[in-house]
């Protein structure tokens, strides 16, 4: 291995480090806050929806699967679902009618007052999240958006009842590694709320 891309490989370390660092005091507080939604939300029998595109529809994915098999305890399995894994359902609402829709077809179809919507869009600017958080207010449901950079189009479309965690990091990679990092305190806070320290 030359040593330029040993220090090229160690440089992604570091600065994932420091992005990790920067994020922390600015999402504690909107984390927990968001963490109480969500815990009210699957206390009184709801559930919480997620979505995003390409590494957010992952992230939509992971954070459905903490929920509904475990995260690191044992506890009873918890409702979520992810947007993004109904292959026929996505591409007949992109079809027929437009991409922006996947998402806010199936908020208005399968969500409930009370439920929660986990918007994720590293730029904050996706098309189909913005209609998806839309649709969730029209049903009366809460948002937990997961953004970065300035939070983009999603900030302007939070509520009182929403929790925006703005991840105050400019390159995408770096948002996308502390997004995950969010979402594991967002299963731990649940867990740690819901069931104690089992």
């Amino acid at each position: 291995m030359t040593s330029n891309l040993h220090d090229r490989i160690v440089s992604q370390f570091d600065e994932s480090i420091r992005a990790k660092q920067t994020a922390a005091a600015v999402l504690a507080a909107p984390l927990a806050a968001a963490v109480e939604v969500m815990s009210d939300t699957l206390r009184a029998g709801g559930k919480i929806m997620a979505c995003g595109n390409g590494g957010s529809a992952a992230d939509a994915q992971h954070f459905a699967a903490e929920m509904l098999n475990r995260f690191e305890m044992e506890r009873p399995p918890l409702a979520a679902i992810a947007l993004t894994t109904d292959t026929s359902t996505l591409t007949s609402i992109a079809n027929d009618y437009r991409y922006e829709e996947v998402f806010a077809k199936q908020v208005r179809a399968l969500g409930r007052r009370g439920d929660v919507l986990l918007a994720i869009s590293t730029s904050g600017n996706s098309a189909n999240v913005i209609e998806a958080m839309h649709a969730a207010h029209g049903a009366g449901l809460h948002v937990v958006a997961l953004t970065g950079r300035n939070g983009g189009r999603m900030a302007d479309l939070i509520s009182d009842r929403d929790v925006h965690i703005c991840v105050p990091i400019e390159r995408t990679a770096r948002v996308q590694e502390v997004h995950l990092l969010a979402l594991h305190c967002l299963c731990d806070g649940i867990d740690h709320l819901l069931y104690g320290d089992q």
